[in-house]
């Protein structure tokens, strides 16, 4: 029987100390091992404890989350999961967290007397558990020594749907960076919650000059060079053709595949809309959403790659596909946006 992964909580709160820890003594495959309100009690307790997983706060005073976390990705990497309010402070600092290494981001809810508000938190550490815990730049693919770099689309694709969940922050990045400023429009569901996604398509878009990256909006024409991505929430992203031209649309409706937006939904709406005109990319994530989205995609002809596994934060999303033949092709992460442009569609 697998031992129970040891987990450090760091928050400078309390009360959300006591609701973290009453929440992962309901699951046997987690046990705490130490607590700490701020980071320089952490720092002794990974020390002594040697934790296999950290919580850490996003805000906290003195040492902040971002600068302890710069700290134990370079001094001794332990897979982190933060731990964020819903601001838009909290969420900016988020994505920079995932950005250096975190695995991955949990928002603090408001929830009512006696609701788990981190119930979804301890499925979190088990995977990071499973994960190797290295930094940003160690963790990007190598590139290849030989062979040529597509700058340019040479083929025909008019729209590209690209899903992600755990570990998607780096992967997005690292695809949309290949990609020219002419490219074909760019659809992105990537599990998010609410103002995370707003974040992390505003930081894209500062540090991505070729491309106009920003949250989708309803009833929106695609263009070239746009990269639109579903808002977290409460709606799906899908999209429309009206009049010749591809549309988003926000729909509201119940999660699919576990999520709201799914990733399945945003695909099938490509499947059906754009057909062997569309290209399917699905990257790193935990679970199977987008999954058969891919595969319907494939059967309307549209030419379709997942992530490899050794590139994959967490390899549950692209496994699912590649198993169920969803995928034409599976390919390291630092190969997917030469491989994209190079594929002939028709």
């Amino acid at each position: 029987m697998p031992q129970p992964v040891r987990v450090l909580i760091v928050d400078d709160s309390r009360t959300i100390r006591a609701l973290i820890k009453r929440s992962f003594a309901q699951n046997p495959d987690i046990e705490v091992c130490g607590e700490a309100a701020n980071p320089l009690e952490a720092r002794d307790l990974i020390i002594k404890d040697q934790p296999d997983v950290i919580t850490l706060d996003v805000e906290m005073p003195g040492m902040n989350g971002l600068q302890f976390l710069e700290k134990i990705m370079r001094m001794r990497p332990i897979p982190v999961v933060m731990v964020s309010s819903l601001t838009a402070k909290g969420a900016d600092t988020a994505i920079t967290a995932l950005q250096m290494g975190a695995f991955d981001c949990y928002p603090k809810h408001n929830v009512a007397p006696g609701e788990d508000a981190f119930a979804g938190l301890g499925r979190l550490v088990v995977l990071a558990a499973r994960s190797q815990p290295v930094s940003r730049i160690q963790r990007r693919t190598p590139p290849s020594p030989v062979g040529h770099v597509q700058t340019t689309w040479g083929n025909s694709v008019d729209l590209v749907a690209i899903g992600s969940s755990t570990g998607g922050v780096e992967a997005l990045e690292e695809v949309l960076t290949g990609f020219p400023p002419k490219s074909p429009p760019v659809v992105i569901c990537q599990h998010m919650p609410p103002l995370f996604t707003a974040s992390f398509a505003n930081r894209l878009n500062q540090s991505m000059s070729a491309l106009s990256i920003a949250e989708a909006r309803e009833g929106e024409v695609l263009q070239p060079g746009m990269v639109r991505i579903a808002p977290g929430g409460d709606r799906h992203l899908v999209v429309d053709n009206g009049g010749g031209k591809y549309v988003t649309r926000l729909i509201s409706g119940a999660p699919v595949s576990g999520h709201c937006p799914s990733v399945d939904v945003l695909f099938k709406s490509v499947a059906k809309h754009a057909g062997r005109n569309a290209l399917g990319i699905i990257l790193t994530g935990m679970g199977r959403d987008g999954a058969e989205g891919l595969l319907s995609m494939r059967q309307a002809g549209a030419y379709t790659i997942a992530q490899d596994k050794t590139s994959s934060v967490v390899y549950g999303m692209p496994r699912v596909a590649a198993e169920i033949g969803a995928a034409c092709q599976v390919v390291p992460l630092r190969q997917i946006s030469s491989a994209a442009m190079a594929i002939h569609t028709r």
